[in-house]
């Protein structure tokens, strides 16, 4: 696990000196950007120096466009998740209105000060400073007046397409969710504390987990999903309903609602994890109770020999 620091606060000039840094968001930190870190990761080993990334504590969207942004996941666990990508050290960039409002020459100034690393890999549209104004060209001329070597990178692809956090993110407000996770490069998971739902289900034989996720980390579109519930070290195989039940539309707000197979116990108050991995069907409403309970009893069966 690689050591994590918070630029700026009298550490930083220290992390990335010498370092081979990738620099960027990382939402996700999928395919694409796993492939970028790898590079950083390569020419650390050709010069000797630590391998790095570099990120933002926050997603600038968060910032700008929080009313409609959609996040794969939250930001305490990407940059846990990028720390578990092989490279030495994590540099966390605070991002705030005032940040963002520097100029892309004070942007580069105030990110590396006198001490900028040897080689920095970004993607080739990377964009920095004031209304995204510094462009990679910017940065490949201060860099080489400060002795920073700048990579750029076409974007990883897959099936001819490049592989972007903007794409999985479609492809899950789609339920598809298969592809979002080989884009990914493992499965597309949410995760929050289990709280008291309508209690519908424990009515008709199938008791759910309410799992409150927030609207901005609930990129995955309505639906019903086949999942694996992980609670602590176990994992259980879940049939879990994105979103309102459209049957009972008149009393419910949007929820994810997980039917973990074969587990006994108490969840409300802990922490539940779900890994999706296939859709099963869309939200509907159904003309009677006997007809819903079939339908949730054939959804289980599938996740049971499926799954």
């Amino acid at each position: 696990m690689a050591e994590i620091f918070k630029v700026h606060d009298g550490s930083s000039a220290a992390a990335l000196a010498g370092a081979s840094c990738a620099f960027g968001v990382f939402d996700g930190v999928h395919e694409g950007h796993r492939f970028l870190i790898a590079r950083a990761c390569e020419t650390a080993r050709e010069g000797g120096g630590p391998s790095c990334v570099l990120t933002f504590d926050i997603d600038p969207d968060e910032v700008f466009h929080a009313e409609r942004l959609k996040k794969l996941m939250d930001n305490d666990a990407r940059i846990a998740m990028l720390a578990d990508t092989g490279v030495d050290r994590v540099c966390v960039l605070p991002f705030t209105r005032t940040f963002a409002a520097l100029s892309p020459q004070d942007f580069l100034q105030k990110t590396f000060g006198e001490t900028p690393p040897a080689c920095l890999h970004v993607g080739r549209d990377f964009r920095f400073g004031a209304r995204a104004a510094g462009t990679v060209e910017e940065l490949q001329a201060w860099g080489g007046a400060a002795g920073m070597r700048v990579v750029p990178h076409d974007l990883a692809s897959a099936d001819g397409r490049p592989i972007t956090a903007t794409r999985i993110r479609l492809l899950l407000a789609e339920g598809k969710v298969e592809e979002a996770n080989a884009l990914l490069g493992r499965p597309y998971a949410v995760g929050g504390e289990v709280r008291p739902g309508r209690g519908e289900g424990g009515d008709f034989g199938f008791a759910t987990a309410n799992l409150h996720v927030p609207d901005q980390l609930r990129a995955i579109g309505d639906g019903v999903y086949a999942a694996w519930a992980r609670v602590g070290e176990k994992r259980f195989k879940a049939a879990v309903n994105v979103g309102v039940p459209a049957t009972f539309a008149d009393r419910a707000e949007a929820t994810c609602e997980v039917h973990l197979l074969d587990f006994e116990g108490d969840l409300y108050g802990k922490p539940l994890v779900v890994e999706f991995m296939h859709w099963l069907r869309p939200m509907r409403k159904f003309d009677s109770v006997e007809e819903l309970v079939s339908t949730v009893e054939g959804n289980i069966a599938w996740v049971r020999e499926n799954l």
